[in-house]
């Protein structure tokens, strides 16, 4: 506790109106909500890439995030950082009736049910008119991530696909809608391009729902590919240069061929 009072205490100074930093002092809960987001994933980019030196920094920064609300929130006179500590744990505790009391849960899929039935119980205790069983997923959240809130939130009253069989055949039912909208935009007709945006969405949440039936982190994946594709890339690059060339100029097959020279060494190495 006292390494966490030292961190508070150095927040403080950084926003003291007269002592601490400009940059600091000038922030408000919305321009700094971006960087608590950003901090976030970047946590989570060490994660996967098992990283453990960089995630110790990470999860600092990331909770040095959660001590600059806290602070902006005590010189409002809202709240303060201890709050935000008891608040959390009361919520721990209450959430976990069969770790902190007498409830039983079977797996781990039954507690995320009771899970959600708390903050059912939770959102009409303070009086929350939305009833939905998709009430409370915040609007703030990526899309993807969002898609899958509802999915899950959906499956909790049987409203699920049995397994991703029909996800997929789904999924090449509407990967072919969106061929047909590409079809239309480019024999001229204006108004495939709403139609296109719609049907990609559609792709879109069905891979979501394809990630959740695999029990594969949709943003963990996202960011393997985006890795593969800059590794493979940034060498097909390396490979051109070897030769005393660049991609640019050169034509699609050429760059095509750096690209599976580049997968190919990856597989045999």
């Amino acid at each position: 506790m006292a390494d966490v009072q030292a961190l508070i205490d150095i927040m403080a100074r950084l926003r003291d109106p007269e002592r601490g930093c400009p940059w600091d002092v000038k922030q408000d809960f919305a321009s700094i909500a971006p960087y608590t987001v950003e901090e976030a994933y970047e946590v989570a980019d060490a994660v996967q890439r098992g990283d453990m030196a960089d995630l110790r920094d990470e999860l600092g920064d990331l909770l040095l995030q959660v001590v600059f609300h806290a602070r902006m929130a005590e010189e409002a006179g809202h709240f303060a950082f201890a709050d935000v500590v008891d608040a959390i744990s009361e919520k721990m505790l209450r959430r976990h009736p069969h770790v902190f009391g007498d409830a039983t849960v079977e797996d781990a899929d039954a507690q995320t049910v009771a899970w959600e039935e708390h903050k059912r119980q939770e959102r009409l205790a303070r009086g929350d008119a939305d009833t939905s069983v998709l009430a409370g997923i915040a609007r703030g959240l990526p899309e993807w991530q969002r898609a899958v809130k509802l999915q899950k939130r959906a499956a909790t009253v049987g409203f699920d696909w049995p397994g991703p069989a029909p996800v997929i055949a789904k999924l090449h039912e509407e990967i072919e809608e969106v061929r047909v909208e590409f079809d239309a935009l480019a024999a001229g007709d204006a108004a495939a391009r709403d139609r296109l945006e719609d049907e990609l969405g559609d792709v879109l949440f069905v891979v979501a729902n394809l990630t959740r039936h695999g029990k594969v982190d949709f943003g963990a994946a996202l960011r393997r590919a985006n890795h593969k594709f800059e590794r493979r890339f940034r060498r097909m690059e390396a490979m051109a240069a070897a030769e005393g060339t660049t991609l640019a100029g050169q034509s699609l097959d050429a760059q095509d061929a750096y690209w599976n020279r580049a997968k190919a060494e990856e597989k045999a190495g």
